[in-house]
């Protein structure tokens, strides 16, 4: 089968590997649909890699069930099921793995697709049978795929700040994970402020149901939030997607007495002063994509309220594409690609 690896330093190839068979507990799946992700760009750009350290790469999977090991029961999977999958293993003993949580697996954690685990930009992928979720039928392979990372985790997010439907959101950041915050905020009948640098995603914003943009570049992010928002008390809560330093502080300060910020955006540093947290009760939280569980709820949620996540998609490519479509993404000319198989 063909795949994409990453070399490091900007370098990958396209390789032939054997056609996985699954172990007892496993399943092989024909993929049909692989999403680029922004932190791919992060593993392009590490370090020269060696050998033993290559793996193919992908965290985005969703496809079709080709074979199951001798141990998968019938309930778990069989041969013809649409899946998505939660990209990670563990120990499936410690409390995070027995929960759901398993990317917090402190012993054995594997990431399939990026760190240690081979992934989904391949024909074929192998993995555990307990990491499959069930696809919809009336939804698309390219939207379980972005359900399987940037989508998901931007649900995770709003849960994580409990985000209600009387509230207002600020969203700074209108990536693909931006983007699917303020689609799903609105969808939970929250009003959305979002926020981008970019005219052309603030467009995208409007589109997916923002309330109001607001481009920093050119007006001050926390006035005019705290200017549209009752009393200029500031914003109920706060999602950050950008990992832009100064992005996150404003996040922050822009939301009301007993706010709170959820943390997306990956790497980087984060500054602010300790008063603007603490004379304010505000609360600042991380989110790491999601459990298994919150995986299957955001798919659920999707379905029941007739999201368009398809149009995340800007761009669709074939695996033998995988140079073009990198060199694209790193240079910011394409918005979210997927790696589409027949």
């Amino acid at each position: 089968m063909k795949a994409v690896v990453f070399l490091g330093e900007g370098q990958l190839e396209i390789r032939d590997y054997p056609d996985p068979t699954p172990g007892p507990d496993e399943v092989v799946i024909r993929m049909k649909a692989s999403g680029m992700c922004g932190s791919d760009l992060h593993h392009l750009h590490e370090p020269r890699r060696g050998e033993d350290q290559i793996v193919i790469e992908g965290h985005e999977p969703c496809g079709v069930v080709e074979a199951v090991g001798s141990a998968v029961s019938p309930r778990e999977a069989k041969v013809g099921d649409r899946v998505m999958v939660h990209h990670y293993d563990g120990c499936r003993t410690c409390e995070h793995c027995r929960s759901g949580w398993t990317q917090f697996c402190e012993t054995d954690r594997i990431v399939y697709g990026g760190l240690n685990g081979n992934g989904a930009h391949a024909e074929l992928m192998k993995v555990p049978a307990h990491t499959l979720i069930k696809l919809h039928d009336g939804m698309s392979f390219k939207a379980g795929a972005a359900v399987a990372c940037g989508s998901g985790t931007a649900y995770a997010s709003l849960k994580r700040i409990a985000l209600a439907g009387d509230e207002t959101v600020a969203v700074f950041g209108q990536g693909p994970v931006g983007l699917s915050v303020t689609m799903f905020a609105k969808a939970m009948g929250a009003r959305v402020i979002a926020l981008d640098v970019s005219e052309e995603r603030l467009g995208m914003a409007k589109r997916f149901g923002a309330d109001i943009t607001i481009n920093p570049s050119h007006d001050d992010p926390v006035k005019a939030i705290k200017d549209l928002t009752r009393g200029g008390l500031g914003a109920d809560k706060s999602v950050e997607c950008s990992s832009n330093i100064h992005a996150r502080r404003q996040a922050i300060q822009c939301t009301r007495t007993w706010g709170a910020t959820c943390i997306l955006g990956v790497t980087g540093n984060i500054e602010f002063h300790s008063n603007d947290i603490i004379l304010k009760n505000r609360s600042v939280v991380g989110s790491l994509t999601f459990s298994k569980n919150l995986q299957s709820d955001c798919a659920d949620f999707v379905m029941e309220r007739g999201i368009n996540v398809d149009a995340l998609f800007t761009h669709e490519f074939r695996l033998e594409q995988a140079k073009e479509a990198y060199e694209l993404f790193d240079q910011k000319k394409i918005g979210k690609g997927v790696f589409v198989f027949d």
